[in-house]
């Protein structure tokens, strides 16, 4: 008898993209207080439902993909050796607002995730590198980041959170 999760059948797929039993962590959250500013590291954040993280400077519209980016904690280190540094990077450098630990980010696009108690984001694409890695990182930045660029996202539920919050994957709706 074959292992369940190999064949032919179209479902495989389904049923390996559906596979995400674990839990992640917030590492670590950040806010820009205004365009082209360093990142302000809070222990706390209030996302706001469909629109964005209140005290970032960024005001995505209504139903935009990009309200909120996401950074997976693990690939800071990553990043740091592929520059030939000696340590994992501050999350703040690269630009996004949560670093998340112990959950494949790039398993969850299309999915919805639930931080803390009450924040619901659905997670809408990548969150490619730009030329400001160069500036911040240094030559080789921009390339250090492909593939590592983390994910963006749309604030479904919005609500307090903080450092150290669970982190899990919500269930399809069968809708």
């Amino acid at each position: 008898m074959p292992f369940p999760f190999f064949g032919d059948d179209k479902s495989t797929i389904a049923r390996l993209l559906s596979t995400l039993p674990q839990t992640g962590r917030v590492e670590w959250i950040g806010l820009r207080p205004a365009r082209r500013e360093q990142l302000l590291t809070v222990e706390e954040a209030t996302a706001e439902t469909d629109r964005h993280l209140t005290g970032d400077h960024a005001r995505p519209k209504p139903g935009g993909k990009r309200q909120i980016t996401l950074i997976q904690h693990e690939h800071l280190a990553a990043v740091a050796g592929f520059l030939g540094l000696a340590m994992p990077l501050a999350p703040g450098r690269l630009r996004r607002n949560v670093a998340i630990s112990g959950l494949n980010l790039l398993a969850l696009k299309n999915r919805q995730i639930q931080i803390g108690a009450e924040v619901v984001l659905e997670i809408t694409g990548e969150c490619h590198p730009c030329s400001r890695m160069e500036e911040e990182l240094g030559p080789g930045g921009y390339n250090a980041m492909r593939g590592h660029g983390g994910l963006t996202a749309r604030i479904v539920q919005g609500g307090m959170f903080r450092v150290g919050d669970e982190v899990r994957v919500l269930e399809k709706s069968s809708a």
